[in-house]
């Protein structure tokens, strides 16, 4: 009975002995396989750090704030619309001059509407006066005598010379008024001229300019069926020859 005991004793410690070196044998492997992963790895992790590295240099950084800043209009290639310039310049006076960048053609635009409006003011009040003058001179009342602002040097009107000065007075009351209308038609036309230019400059600003356009004036012979003879069959010209 006691030898059965102590085999049994020593089965089981055997049994436990051989447990542990499995237990032994598996952690070393999953060490080793560790470690053989990490071997793997470090190239992978030097790849990384290298690519950080990159990342980190100026020319890098400043791709990336440019791709993130918003994109400025390169003026160098734009156009005028035409349509948008016209009703531009139909709305405000030299408004399609700015919206096409000419601004050297506004100075000849505002100062075409400012020589238009003084013209028109001053000859609307030179045949307002006049005007009075004449209706004043014709009326035959001494206390009505607004045309005396006009005499020079002293002259008084009489009897005698009353017939040619309602007659000055009459032709210089109808000039200023022809001049006045002829100031307002002016002003009508330089704010057409204004809408026209800036219509045309942004449709012409996509207009081909280049080299291929010449004209070639050449002598040549030219046929005709008129006559029989070969002589007279043909005849000099001048050839013109446009490409475009």
């Amino acid at each position: 009975m006691r030898t059965t005991v102590i085999a049994l004793l020593l089965l089981i410690g055997c049994l436990g002995g051989y447990a542990q070196t499995e237990v032994d044998s598996d952690s070393l492997f999953t060490i080793t396989s560790d470690s053989a992963l990490l071997q793997d790895m470090a190239p992978l992790d030097t790849l990384a750090r290298e690519d950080l590295r990159r990342l980190d240099t100026p020319a890098v950084l400043d791709s990336l704030q440019e791709t993130e800043k918003p994109k400025k209009r390169d003026w160098s290639t734009w156009t005028p619309n035409p349509q948008r310039a016209l009703w531009l310049a139909l709305v405000i006076p030299g408004g399609g001059q700015i919206y096409n960048r000419k601004y050297w053609k506004l100075p000849l635009v505002y100062g075409g509407f400012l020589g238009c409006a003084y013209a028109l003011t001053w000859n609307d009040m030179m045949y307002k006066d006049y005007s009075q003058a004449y209706i004043d001179i014709t009326d035959g009342d001494p206390t009505t005598a607004s045309y005396n602002k006009f005499m020079h040097l002293g002259r008084q009107i009489n009897d005698k010379n009353i017939d040619r000065y309602k007659d000055i007075f009459r032709k210089r009351k109808d000039k200023y008024r022809r001049w006045r209308d002829l100031s307002f038609f002016v002003m009508i036309g330089v704010y057409a001229i204004s809408v026209i230019d800036a219509y045309v400059d942004a449709e012409l600003s996509v207009f081909d300019i280049s080299r291929d356009l010449s004209l070639k004036v050449q002598p040549t012979v030219i046929g005709t069926s008129l006559s029989n003879n070969p002589i007279y069959a043909s005849s000099l010209g001048v050839n013109c020859q446009l490409n475009f």
